[in-house]
């Protein structure tokens, strides 16, 4: 069982964004930036391109609609989306507020927010969802 299935277990903690029966949003906890939010199938399944056509044409289908709520919830140019797939073998994609291209480089240090912070956040794209 990845970290993300024990996430959508609620074994694991999160801060909850929104969920359908084959979906969950929830905020990363090494953000990009404040609003950064992975998207995940609630089928477990390594690799986002094994996914079958339909579930992941819902799967873009539905973040597209958790990057409405954050565009609305968090100042940010745009939202962009990366899909990179190595750190845990679980289909994902992140959803990263942005005011720049530059903004999405890996080598950008992470931010450190307090569990108040993220809270704030998370309830604000709640809101906006």
């Amino acid at each position: 069982m990845t970290i993300f299935s024990k996430i959508i277990a609620g074994e694991i903690p999160s801060y909850k964004i929104a969920e359908n029966d084959r979906f969950y949003a929830f905020l990363d906890i090494r953000p990009m930036s404040k609003g950064h939010t992975l998207v995940i199938p609630k089928q477990e399944i390594d690799y986002l391109f094994d996914l079958d056509d339909t579930l992941l044409g819902d799967m873009a289908v539905f973040a597209k609609k958790v990057a409405k709520a954050i565009e609305n919830a968090v100042s940010c140019k745009r939202v962009g989306m990366m899909a990179i797939g190595l750190e845990v073998p679980h289909a994902h994609i992140h959803l990263i507020p942005i005011q720049k291209e530059g903004d999405m480089s890996l080598a950008n240090p992470k931010l450190q927010l307090s569990a108040e912070e993220f809270e704030e956040i998370a309830e604000k794209i709640r809101a906006a969802f």
